[in-house]
């Protein structure tokens, strides 16, 4: 029997089409039948019933918002205001993170801060400036800074300052603004730095087993049968108590200028790669190095070192086509001022997304099951989260990016405030919703 060629074809393209038509519409079905179920958990389940969430997923490569819930609607972001930061470092700081900036005379070194954070700190790769100094052959001047932003950020619980979640921002920090007791079994204890060893007050009086830092003093009154393996407190920092420190280390004197004026030019010494700030931050959610870094960044771009610049600047140059004006006060979310929507997250991960490769950027943040704050969460033979979490009390998000079982990858945010369940049932409820999500888009 013979066959026309053209028929053939033209039955053979028909049942193609066809066929494509089919693979579409089933694709399509799956997308709304899955919309539906994660719109009945969120609006029924009573994790979701006893708060207030919102969620946006969106699609890079369509070009497409292909999920919201709320996504119009400003949350409290906790440290997902942290992706707004790293987003400023990549966009006002370069490779390297400036130290110090200074000036070489023929008898005198005189340097100023940068706001670095990397200085003596024990998180952080080693910095240059130690070596620097040392081997400088001259006189150290440092010149004290016009700073004027306070020690805590706006917004910020003023109660929590005996805690390193909520360390000083500083223009100069040094061992990353902690002093740190370390206590073996017997309930000894070792102080770093060590000068601080003096300044701890042993009690007796009281029953709660407890290490205070006084408020605004380098103070502290530890109860007898206080017990811990290690705890990090708050240092409260002056200029003096920055070069007394630093003069210790180096061995070397530091003389304070309250004032200097010239015309010449101060260089920069760089310290250490970006990338290990940031990494810090994002993974382990470092409140610290975050709010340093939008003081580098306003360094970069001015002769002070103030977080306002930084925001002013990136809001006005860079964040300008987000759907909704961000609502933003500091660099680590500790601040209950900020409030951001989720499909306004959802963009700037897209713009983070267009600055880095995708394994670098994924290299950098927390990774579900695997690594940092989402190590214990989000657990999967293959990882499918990378994200920033953001907590505060009764407010919960996570954003970032999602792997679909299909191959695709997710641009996602899921914000939860005013909740008043324990946030381990909401997580629960957030990881059913985006396992769904990896299973069926």
């Amino acid at each position: 029997m013979h066959l026309n060629s053209k028929h053939f074809k033209s039955n053979f393209s028909v049942l193609g089409l066809f066929f494509l038509a089919f693979i579409i519409s089933t694709s399509c079905s799956s997308i709304k039948r899955t919309n539906k179920e994660i719109e009945k958990d969120l609006i029924t389940t009573s994790v979701f019933e006893k708060g207030f969430a919102g969620l946006a997923v969106y699609d890079p490569v369509k070009n497409k918002m292909i999920y919201e819930y709320n996504a119009d609607k400003y949350f409290t972001p906790a440290s997902n205001t942290k992706l707004f930061t790293f987003y400023a470092g990549l966009k006002m700081l370069g490779d390297s993170i400036p130290a110090l900036k200074y000036l070489q005379k023929q008898d005198s070194l005189i340097f100023k801060a940068t706001g670095d954070p990397s200085l003596l700190n024990p998180n952080l790769p080693e910095s240059k400036v130690i070596e620097f100094l040392s081997e400088a052959e001259q006189d150290l001047y440092y010149i004290a800074p016009v700073y004027t932003e306070k020690y805590f950020g706006p917004g910020w619980s003023w109660d929590d300052y005996n805690y390193s979640y909520s360390s000083e921002r500083t223009p100069m920090p040094i061992y990353g603004n902690n002093i740190t007791f370390e206590f073996d079994d017997n309930s000894d204890f070792e102080v770093m730095p060590a000068i601080f060893k003096d300044s701890v007050t042993i009690s007796t009086n009281g029953n709660e087993a407890s290490l205070r830092r006084e408020m605004t003093s380098n103070r502290f009154r530890m109860n007898r049968g206080y017990t811990s393996r290690s705890r990090e407190i708050p240092l409260k920092y002056s200029d003096v108590t920055f070069t007394r420190l630093l003069s210790d280390t180096i061995k070397k004197d530091i003389t304070i200028l309250k004032k200097y004026s010239s015309n010449e030019d101060f260089k920069t010494l760089y310290s250490i790669p970006a990338d290990s700030v940031y990494k810090k931050m994002l993974e382990d959610s470092d409140n610290f190095i975050a709010e340093q870094i939008l003081l580098m960044a306003s360094g970069s771009i001015s002769d002070s070192l103030k977080t306002e610049i930084t925001i002013n600047y990136m809001e006005e140059n860079h964040l300008q086509d987000l759907p909704d004006e961000p609502v933003w006060r500091d660099g680590s979310g500790l601040s209950r001022y900020n409030l951001f929507t989720p499909r306004s997250m959802v963009k700037l991960l897209e713009k983070i997304r267009a600055e880095l490769p995708q394994e670098h950027l994924f290299s950098l943040m927390a990774t579900g099951g695997k690594s940092g704050t989402l190590k214990n969460y989000y657990k999967a033979e293959e990882p499918y989260i990378f994200a920033k979490t953001g907590t505060l009390s009764n407010n919960h998000s996570l954003s970032g990016y999602l792997k679909t079982k299909s191959g695709k990858t997710l641009i996602f945010s899921f914000m939860n405030s005013n909740y008043t369940i324990p946030t381990s049932e909401l997580k629960a409820g957030m990881e059913k919703i985006l396992e769904n999500i990896r299973d069926n888009y």
